[in-house]
């Protein structure tokens, strides 16, 4: 998981609250008085997607005079490890992260909060076109790229393998970073790979490979990447929390109004400040099929957060239960309010 390897926000870039975070609590303030953004880490996945779009909204709004102007700043990442020590250590105070890391972490006393999800469905397990890999069974043995083992993806592949009466024994499974999967693939270093968009959809839109399951299909509830933030941000500036959380429901829900809202979506992150990739791969995620990856459900239901915690343990990611108050805040989702999205 080395090889992971993020890409560090700039000197610049890694502003903490500190002093802006008391300020970013005034009712109003002017239109040239931009508060100091709080950083929220998140990778290049369109499990992600609501981010940039939830940052984007916000600063349009602060240009119009918007009060009160908080401001949130994505800051990228290609690897949840990097995320979780800069959540850890508190070099950012915000991230998308996933869900079972963030118990984990929680559970190891880490003072994190999963307080929104980001998304829904979004995973895929792939395959090369002209392999003779129809079922699970056809890969006994072969080679199987995941993210890594606290990745839902790695529990989705779990699943798929139980139906047909196989574990994870059955097969060489391999950790590496999602970007890297598609190339393997093409050079018949893995057999198969299980990640989130779009690094499924570039290796299909390339024509080389073909999803054999689809978390569309078979796990329609699946979540992975979730809003979680520091324990001292929600003490310290709820406000401010509680307006990222209405922006990322806000961003869900205009995400899944209509195919016109995913194009702009995708223009928004495929640029240098955000994802920086091909529009054409995130737009193929957005449209084949439209429900790839969904965003206008991100209630916070209890027995799916339970049903991810059963299946880590089971796969031996989480060694014991871990109280759901431990690790989420409903608060802020009760309290939502979907910010209006102008873009």
């Amino acid at each position: 998981m080395s090889s992971y390897a993020s890409l560090p926000a700039s000197p610049s870039r890694r502003r903490l609250l500190g002093g802006a975070a008391a300020a970013s609590l005034l009712p109003t303030w002017p239109a040239w008085a931009a508060p100091s953004p709080l950083l929220v880490g998140g990778l290049p996945v369109t499990c992600n997607l609501t981010l940039p779009v939830a940052c984007t909204a916000r600063a349009a709004a602060n240009a119009k005079g918007a009060a009160p102007a908080f401001a949130f700043e994505y800051s990228k990442y290609n690897g949840w490890p990097e995320v979780k020590e800069s959540l850890m250590t508190g070099s950012i105070q915000a991230a998308y992260m996933l869900a079972p890391l963030v118990m984990d972490l929680a559970d190891k006393k880490i003072p994190v909060k999963i307080v929104s999800l980001g998304h829904r469905s979004g995973a895929v397990i792939m395959v090369r076109t002209d392999s003779p890999y129809k079922k699970f069974k056809d890969l006994t043995g072969k080679r199987i790229a995941i993210p890594s083992r606290f990745a839902v993806d790695f529990l989705f592949l779990r699943k798929m393998l139980a139906r047909e009466g196989m574990t994870p024994k059955d097969i060489q499974i391999v950790e590496m970073p999602p970007p890297d999967m598609p190339a393997a693939l093409y050079a018949k270093a893995v057999d198969a790979y299980c990640t989130g968009e779009p690094f499924g959809a570039a290796a299909q839109r390339a024509g080389y490979a073909t999803p054999l399951r689809m978390t569309r299909d078979e796990w329609r509830n699946y979540i992975c990447c979730v809003l979680t933030v520091r324990e001292e941000l929600i003490q310290e500036n709820r406000p401010l929390v509680q307006n990222l959380v209405d922006h990322v429901l806000g961003a869900g829900q205009w995400l899944d109004q209509q195919q016109a809202n995913r194009d702009k979506a995708v223009a928004i992150a495929a640029g240098r400040k955000f994802f920086n990739q091909d529009p054409n791969i995130l737009k193929f995620v957005m449209e084949n099929p439209t429900d790839r990856v969904t965003y206008g459900d991100l209630r916070m239901i209890r027995a799916e957060f339970d049903e991810l915690m059963q299946l880590s343990m089971e796969a031996g990611t989480l060694k014991a239960p871990v109280p759901y108050e431990k690790y989420v805040d409903e608060s802020f989702a009760k309290a939502a309010k979907a910010a209006p999205i102008a873009l």
